[in-house]
């Protein structure tokens, strides 16, 4: 089998397409053979080593310290059940899954092994295996801080970033609990945005601070912000999440900010309950990942380098099946 590694860090050219023994499934495990991965910011962060101030020692020393430890990235993907080991009964050999290595990693590859009680679902029908792949980066991340913001319907909701595919799905997934949101993204996108049911801002021509308006929850998908700017623009009691927020913004979520205010910050928990319930809502119309490009698996540093470009918008697919 082929697999991207990137045993260095650094850009895009760092990667390099290897064969590699086939792994075979132990007990409890299953083997898939991946028909679609994704590359998404944490794909580019760990590979370039661009971590958020004050975490880059901290991330070397989880993730290695001159190269990625675990070299074949990807955290999602979608599939097929090609072999079960000893032991498995929830999946079969031919069963459609997506799946969410998360910090495991290993999807930028032709087969993953992964634990049958992990991160991994059988696929919805009238998924398609690209919608399926994109599913869980960014809705586990949406989920988890919309849970951590304890949301509640009829409250207000202001998005930095709202073209992202983090964006996106915080976009959704809160106007499915009954949010009214309003993002920020660039003039081309405000069309994308507001089809998601969000209020549009042009962060360019709009300065927040004028804007008059106060919100329950601020959702800062890109570090647009920081906790003393985003107290002034919400509501007694508020949320400010720090989503790609770094050590700083950790320690200072441990201090209440004014009139209530609070942020919440730090990793976004990798649940097989979210990665189930994300599956279920999609099957259903509530969450759908914006698709950009879909990139062949041979071409995967040019998806890596169109991720490094920021100039993305929602998710960007790799077809690892021609």
């Amino acid at each position: 089998m082929k697999a991207w590694f990137a045993r260095r860090y650094g850009g895009p050219d760092v990667l390099c397409l290897e064969d590699m023994a086939m792994p075979a499934p132990g007990p409890g495990q299953v083997l898939v053979r991946i028909h679609a991965t994704t590359v998404n910011s944490g794909d580019v962060r760990i590979r370039g080593c661009n971590f958020p101030p004050g975490m880059k020692t901290l991330g070397r020393l989880a993730l290695g310290w001159n190269g990625p430890r675990r070299p074949v990235l990807g955290t999602e993907l979608s599939g097929m059940i090609e072999a079960v080991g000893s032991g498995v009964v929830g999946f079969a050999p031919g069963d459609a899954v997506y799946a969410f290595p998360g910090m495991r990693q290993g999807a930028h590859a032709q087969y993953i092994v992964l634990p049958e009680t992990g991160a991994i679902a059988h696929l919805p029908a009238g998924l398609d295996v690209h919608t399926a792949a994109a599913l869980c980066f960014s809705g586990t991340t949406a989920l988890h801080y919309l849970g951590k913001a304890d949301v509640r319907p009829g409250q207000t909701m202001l998005v930095l970033g709202g073209s992202g595919a983090v964006g996106m799905a915080l976009i959704q997934l809160a106007r499915h609990q009954g949010i009214a949101v309003t993002a920020t993204t660039s003039a081309p996108n405000l069309p994308l945005v507001q089809s998601l049911g969000a209020t549009p801002i042009n962060y360019r021509s709009v300065d927040l601070a004028r804007l008059g308006q106060r919100f329950d929850v601020v959702a800062d998908t890109v570090a647009a912000s920081d906790f003393a700017t985003a107290q002034t623009l919400l509501n007694p009691g508020g949320r400010y999440l720090a989503i790609a927020g770094g050590i700083r913004e950790m320690l200072q979520s441990l201090r209440p900010g004014a009139r209530g205010t609070r942020m919440i910050a730090g990793p976004a928990a990798e649940s097989r309950d979210a990665v189930i319930a994300l599956g279920r809502l999609a099957s259903e119309g509530h969450f759908r990942p914006h698709i950009e490009r879909v990139f062949p698996f041979a071409e995967l540093p040019a998806a890596h380098a169109h991720v490094d470009s920021g100039r993305k918008r929602g998710s960007v697919v790799v077809s690892v099946i021609d």
